[in-house]
């Protein structure tokens, strides 16, 4: 699992075409504005510019998706089936991915940046929205009128960006949050998934989470998931559920595991680098060098240098 940016999005998509993704970059928003634009599904998707099924990956960008057509998404310990039609509200803070289902795709879906919204008069903050909290269940089933009424505030949006009309960014700012309001006034898809089958995507992408940080190969690579909490909070589960799958399927909790890789990495530090003490401190994310010395004699009862030498 990777973290993908709005750059990388549209590297995949034009992969062969360099001048049109700067085009895309540069022209849909500027660097003041954040970025915004949107997309006909079944235009898009479908027409060759990359294939449909999307991989399971942090986007470090705002996604909200018109889905018409069976499809299955995936995220943290839950998978939900869209069977008809639905609307996914798609954030930075929780990696998923959706798979079609059937064919016969279409609809449509926007992409955004937090500083794109944050130029919003309303002064709204958009993480502070119940619909992107860490813990929503972010996939809403929609009925035909719901489906329709989403629709036309797609297609305003997407004739309004090809507008010259001075103010179209406010305007575009004000669709995206009818589109919001509208989709926390829905009720989410419950999940389909088992709780087995949950448990086990869970631990495996914690133990990816956790690896994908190591190994440590240069003095300013520094990791950033330290804690329990990290780890739930970028998985967007309870801290409690996780220590409760990790110690169903490995029988150990977070922070055991957590603490052992850290401490597995720094024998390694230490006996095959000649870094000093307080950077291979600083990699391992401790601010004080005796933070680290203290922690790792409690792990191994030898203080860093004792080991080392």
């Amino acid at each position: 699992m990777v973290n993908v940016s709005i750059r990388d999005f549209y590297k995949e998509i034009f992969s062969e075409n360099g001048s049109q993704l700067d085009y895309f970059l540069d022209s849909k928003g500027t660097t003041e504005l954040g970025h915004f634009n949107v997309f006909d599904t079944e235009k898009f998707y479908f027409s060759g510019n990359k294939k449909s099924e999307m991989t399971y990956n942090r986007r470090l960008y705002y996604k909200i998706s018109l889905i018409k057509g069976e499809n299955l998404v995936e995220f943290a310990g839950k998978t939900v089936l869209i069977e008809q039609q639905g609307i996914l509200f798609a954030t930075p803070r929780i990696p998923y991915r959706y798979t079609p289902q059937s064919k016969e795709q279409s609809g449509y879906f926007c992409v955004f940046t937090k500083e794109f919204m944050s130029k919003s008069k309303t002064g709204l903050i958009i993480d502070e929205l119940p619909i992107y909290q860490p813990n929503s269940d972010f996939v809403y089933q929609l009925n035909d009128e719901q489906y329709l009424e989403m629709e036309l505030i797609f297609k305003k949006m997407d004739s309004e960006l090809s507008s010259d009309y001075a103010f179209k960014y406010d305007l575009l700012r004000n669709y995206v949050l009818e589109l919001i309001h509208t989709g926390q006034k829905l009720s989410p898809i419950k999940s389909t998934d088992g709780a087995t089958n949950a448990a086990s995507r869970i631990s495996s992408l914690f133990i990816e989470l956790l690896e994908r940080q190591f190994p440590i190969e240069n003095d300013t690579q520094v990791i950033q998931l330290k804690t329990p909490i990290d780890f739930a909070t970028t998985l967007g589960i309870h801290i409690n559920h996780l220590n409760k799958v990790l110690k169903e399927t490995t029988g150990k909790s977070t922070i055991e595991i957590v603490n052992g890789r850290i401490v597995e990495e720094a024998k390694i530090l230490l006996k095959q680098t000649q870094w000093n003490v307080s950077e291979i401190a600083f990699a391992l994310g401790f601010d004080e060098v005796a933070h680290f010395s203290n922690f790792f004699k409690k792990q191994t009862l030898l203080s860093p240098l004792k080991y080392r030498n």
